[in-house]
């Protein structure tokens, strides 16, 4: 890079990277998907949206309907050998 950049600073800027495009995502898929964003013009005169099933679908995605077919645990084998009985 140049004289001012020094290695200890390679971390911080790995992770405000990585911050700043988990950001950009989010405020990308909000504006793309999100059915109460409304770009165009003809949606913004309208109150309110009859968009039921587009709502729906948004809220409901295919990761949500995956993690409803898990157990709701985040580190299963952890949790299976401390409230498993001593065998």
């Amino acid at each position: 890079m140049g004289r001012w950049m020094k290695p200890e600073v390679y971390p911080l800027l790995a992770a405000m990277a990585f911050v700043t495009s988990m950001c950009v995502f989010q405020l990308t898929r909000n504006v793309f998907l999100n059915p109460a964003v409304r770009v165009n013009k003809s949606d913004r005169k309208k109150a309110v949206l009859e968009n039921y099933e587009e709502g729906e679908k948004y809220v409901e995605h295919g990761f949500r309907k995956f993690l409803r077919t898990r157990p709701p645990e985040v580190m299963p084998a952890i949790n299976h050998f401390f409230s498993s009985p001593d065998e």
